[in-house]
Parts: C-alpha cells; structure tokens; sequence
C-alpha cells in the first residue's frame, strides 16, 4: 500500500519544470530587480573603448558590474573577453587590439604612471581593465607577457567604492564599472562618465540594503577598527601596506 501511494506521489509531480521569474531582456536579471531604468538615458559614446580581460569565476556572480559598463557604453565601446591568459585562440581580434600604439593597461605596477599625468598622444585610447578579485588580476597579468609590454597607468584617488553591498580589501578598491567610469571621466576631460554609469550600481546597493543586505566595511577598515573576524595573512597583509590605488574587485 505505502509503494502504491509512493507511485501516486511521483505521478502528481508536474511534468513541466516550474515558472522561473521574468527577466529582463537587457540586464538578464530578474524583473523585480532590474537596474536598466538607472542606466544613461542615452548610451554614452565616448572616444576611448574600454577591454575587459575577465577572469571566468566573474561570470558567476549574482552581483556583477561589468553588464551595468556594457550596457551604459555605445555599442562596441566595452569589449569583454573571458580567460585566464590572454589573447587565446578563440579571443577574436583581441591581439590585434592589444598591440595597437594608443592601447593603455591599467595596472598599479611599478612602472605605471598616473592617468591624470598621461601624454595625450592620440585622441582615443584602448583602455585595458582586468576584471577580477585582486588575486586574479595579478594572476592574469602574470601568465599574459602581451600585458607587460603594454603603457601602464594607475588611478590615485581617496574615493570609497559604492559597491557598500561587498567587501572590499582596502579603502581604495573600486568595482570594475567604478573604475572604468573615473578612468573615463580622466580620459575624456568629462564627468559624466562618473556620474551617470554608477547609477545602476546605486539602485542595485539600495534594493539590496532594503531587501535584508547589510553594508559591508572594507578589510582594511574592520582591521583597523579590530572587528575582523578572522587572521590576516600574509598576503592582504601586504596588500594594505602598499598605497591605496584604485584595484579592481
């Protein structure tokens, strides 16, 4: 008897899978919390296009910024190419981009000068952002010796990330759309890039925080404050010594 009733269970489960939530078409996110309404009124064109070299583990955040800078931007003003190593095969014209004379990677290297203090020698640039946590860019850059031989620029800024919804490691770090968005203001001698392209990132943080998130204070600060959780090592150790550079994350 209890088999038969099993069978009966099995045979009143639906054949269908169930309703997923509506997406947007744009975002690719759920309906109720699509950002798109906070993008640019116009898609900003600017001179410059911007590259981004990003680590695959990126892909599977919920909460990524990189879609809000491609959907703010011109069309084929944001080139995403996915990888470890970069260019592979199956980058298509990525090499091609890489090796042209007005392209500029930012990176706080050694040898990267500030962007603000950047010769304009051409009237648009190839601007490269490597988009993943900081281990995963300095892991990028080290297995791509195409990076190495490209300008090199930095960002110097006192600002704090907006992105309040994750932790960051120090006072400095940026997420990929807030970099982008200075790097372009600096660029283009225009802020608009600035305040127009992080307006996305301002709804999602507010949905967020109003649906049970809480604001997350960076690393460095929580060490500072002595509220961090866990032992430091040795390599965030590092990381909050050196100066506070804009670092994608």
């Amino acid at each position: 008897m209890e088999e038969i009733d099993a069978w009966e269970d099995l045979s009143n489960i639906p054949a269908d899978p169930p309703v997923k939530r509506d997406l947007c078409e744009k975002c690719k996110r759920p309906s109720v919390v699509c950002w798109c309404s906070a993008l640019p009124p116009q898609r900003l064109n600017p001179r410059s296009n911007i590259i981004l070299l990003q680590h695959p583990a990126e892909e599977k955040r919920c909460l990524r910024t990189a879609p809000m800078l491609q959907l703010g931007l011109a069309e084929n003003k944001c080139y995403i190419f996915k990888g470890k190593r970069f260019p592979a095969s199956r980058h298509q014209n990525l090499e091609k981009l890489l090796n042209q004379p007005n392209t500029i990677l930012l990176y706080p290297s050694k040898t990267a000068v500030d962007i603000n203090e950047l010769e304009h020698d051409f009237t648009s640039y190839n601007l490269v952002l490597i988009d993943g946590t900081w281990p995963q860019a300095k892991a990028i850059y080290s297995s791509s010796p195409i990076l190495h031989r490209i300008k090199q620029v930095k960002l110097i800024t006192t600002s704090i990330s907006n992105y309040i919804i994750r932790t960051q490691p120090t006072e400095g770090c940026l997420s990929t759309l807030e970099t982008a968005a200075e790097a372009l203001s600096q660029l283009e001698s225009d802020p608009v890039y600035r305040e127009q392209l992080i307006e996305p990132l301002h709804m999602l943080c507010k949905f967020q925080l109003d649906n049970g998130a809480v604001t997350h204070q960076s690393k460095e600060f929580l060490l500072k404050t002595k509220t961090y959780p866990k032992l430091i090592g040795k390599r965030l150790s590092k990381l909050l010594k050196s100066t506070n550079e804009y670092i994608i994350d």
